[in-house]
């Protein structure tokens, strides 16, 4: 039995479809089912080929890929991988419901290549597990449900996971947190595929009066100082990307840069971040676990550690050292990950206090503050 991933390349460049396309090939466990020139093309091909996985550019002529999503994913909820220049786009499409991208490369430079293409295999192997996420459509336009795979093969039948919409919300009306609460909590939040809207899916409904925050996202150089833009116009808090020597207060949401370590340490009263680069930890850099472990170590006052969907273990032993240390830890839920990789290590080794649904996290959150 043929257990290969079917893959579909969309990409309006013939250079750089044809460079997937060659490099894909070679891989074990990939079938490459065909391209599509287009959005257009894909959606007459989407149904001929069948494919478990769609790697796509969002910058196209014609139908763009955030309306291709809005359309497609409704009635067919295929795993999506962006293929993405620098653009806030991006996470237009990730709120329309594809489940990863991935940052162009260098076409000139053989390891920003070679980079660029590790990291598409790891993330169409991550895509054909994922749930999809898709906004809610409307009742009249509802979906009927997909009949579950009887082949069982990867990616035969992605699961739905129906998000609300990611438009700007009111934070949750929560009674204002006491000064000392406020000053004497620090909270760290950790996540990696499908976290971006996760994320924000939690920080939005928080009030702007909320402890020190600092966020591992597994996300290229560049694309975390749009991503923190993108929240701070939707947050209540302020959120920005993280510089080293950032002082971490109340009412601030720190997110780690794209390529650096962040780590969490003590300055007189007061506690800061340190974002250096460095070597890859757990298979990332920014990493979770080097979040997390410096927390535990370095954090004398209260702390709360939150771990949500993402692929493999990063952040679990910092999740682990952190409730050993004390720390009150929250793990999101297998329903409402997309992929329930980090969350689920974290729970089985005993690092996570309480589950609770992406949706719920923020409740959890501010029930233990006011405690």
């Amino acid at each position: 039995m043929n257990n290969s991933i079917k893959v579909l390349v969309v990409d309006d460049s013939s250079l750089f479809r044809q460079a997937i396309i060659q490099n894909l090939s070679t891989q074990a466990g990939i079938e490459i089912v065909g391209y599509a020139i287009n959005a257009y093309d894909a959606k007459l091909k989407i149904p001929q080929l069948k494919p478990d996985v769609l790697t796509m550019d969002v910058e196209m002529p014609g139908l763009n890929g955030i309306e291709f999503l809005k359309q497609l994913l409704p009635t067919n909820p295929l795993p999506v991988v962006l293929v993405s220049s620098l653009n806030l786009s991006v996470f237009d499409a990730l709120s329309a419901g594809a489940v990863d991208f991935v940052r162009k490369p260098d076409m000139t430079m053989q390891n920003s290549k070679d980079a660029f293409f590790a990291s598409l295999l790891l993330k169409i192997k991550t895509a054909a597990k994922a749930k999809v996420r898709i906004s809610a459509p409307s009742p009249a336009a509802a979906p009927q449900p997909q009949a579950p795979s009887q082949s069982g093969r990867l990616g035969a039948a992605p699961a739905v996971h129906t998000a609300s919409s990611q438009a700007a919300a009111k934070p949750m009306p929560f009674p204002p947190l006491p000064r000392n609460v406020l000053d004497s909590t620090i909270i760290g939040l950790g996540a990696s595929t499908g976290g971006t809207e996760a994320t924000l899916e939690v920080l939005k409904r928080l009030p702007a009066n909320i402890p020190g925050m600092v966020i591992t996202q597994h996300m290229p150089e560049g694309f975390t100082a749009m991503y923190a833009q993108r929240l701070n116009r939707i947050c209540a808090m302020e959120v920005r990307e993280a510089k080293h020597g950032d002082i971490i207060k109340p009412g601030l949401a720190l997110i780690a840069p794209g390529a650096k370590q962040m780590e969490v340490v003590r300055s007189g009263r007061n506690y800061m971040v340190q974002c250096r680069p460095g070597p890859k930890v757990s298979g990332h850099c920014p990493s979770v676990d080097v979040l997390f472990n410096s927390i535990a170590k370095n954090v004398a006052i209260n702390k709360v550690g939150i771990i949500m969907t993402g692929m493999g273990r990063d952040g679990a032993d910092g999740l682990l050292a952190m409730r050993q240390s004390g720390a009150f830890t929250i793990g999101q839920d297998k329903d409402s990950c997309v992929v329930y990789g980090m969350p689920m290590v974290a729970f089985n080794i005993g690092a996570v206090c309480t589950q609770a649904s992406c949706e719920n996290i923020s409740s959890v959150l501010m029930n233990h503050l006011k405690k």
